[in-house]
């Protein structure tokens, strides 16, 4: 057991409880690949979409879990967790299921080469026995996994496997819906089975929403132009009807003195 008895540079102070270091990393890269570093932060992401507002959910990537007071070594770095029933605020530099007082309700293993029997496995029996409501293995390169996302549920004390529902999604008792869409995760409301969307679309829908706002203005500014230019016109016709009618009246006033003048043609 590794322990530490007065304060070190090396250590963090909230690493350290009751003489006990323990790590908040082991400095190893967070995933095998970037194509398993993508699907972390997406998946990372889509969970913190489909929770935003809410405050007792604690989410989780390539952190450390450790369960067991006094035993460092008692400690599981998950790609994502997702740990209900506690504060989201402050962030954490590791999770002490002991000072939490929960332990997560699920994770997601986004499976490797190096890491898919561990994942269904070793891991698969350690989460269990440490009562993780939901497992959820994820193979990217959908080599090592068939199919390539599976789910287990906490039954009785043994995972089940999540079926499928006519959509290839598996639902978590946590309100989402997960489905492999080539090598990432797409999340969807549980509710309604929309979608949540990714940053890179939500940015997309956005522009698309502001570029519409800057047509729909550019196409009133048009309208107000040309309802512009049409009232010029009908000021311009106005005014030269007036022109019109003036001249006129001057004609008549003219006729009218030519009949009336003496020795001018008799009047009607």
């Amino acid at each position: 057991m590794s322990t530490a008895t007065s304060p070190d540079a090396r250590y963090f102070t909230s690493d350290v409880e009751d003489g006990v270091y323990y790590p908040s990393s082991d400095g190893k890269p967070m995933a095998e690949t970037g194509i398993h570093v993508t699907a972390i932060l997406m998946l990372y992401q889509a969970l913190e979409d489909f929770f935003r507002g809410r405050d007792d959910v604690y989410l989780a990537a390539n952190m450390f879990w450790y369960w067991e007071k006094g035993n460092p070594k008692a400690r599981r770095a998950p790609d994502v967790m997702v740990v209900t029933g506690v504060p989201t605020e402050p962030l954490r530099r590791s999770f002490r299921s002991w000072q939490e007082g929960a332990v997560p309700a699920a994770i997601f293993e986004i499976t490797s080469k190096k890491t898919w029997q561990k994942d269904l496995t070793v891991k698969h029996r350690l989460y269990r026995d440490r009562g993780v409501r939901e497992y959820f293995i994820f193979d990217p390169d959908n080599r090592y996994v068939r199919p390539a996302l599976i789910g287990f549920r906490l039954q009785n004390g043994g995972y089940e496997t999540i079926e499928y529902d006519r959509e290839g999604r598996l639902a978590s008792d946590l309100g989402f819906l997960v489905k492999a869409e080539g090598q990432t995760l797409r999340l969807f409301e549980g509710r309604t089975g929309m979608p949540i969307p990714t940053r890179a679309e939500a940015v997309a829908a956005e522009e698309r929403r502001v570029e519409e706002v800057r047509q729909r203005a550019e196409q009133e500014t048009q309208r107000a132009d040309q309802e512009r230019q049409r009232a010029e016109q009908e000021t311009q016709r106005a005014e030269q009807e007036r022109q019109r009618a003036d001249r006129l009246e001057a004609e008549l006033e003219q006729l009218r003195r030519q009949v009336t003048r003496p020795g001018g043609p008799p009047a009607p």
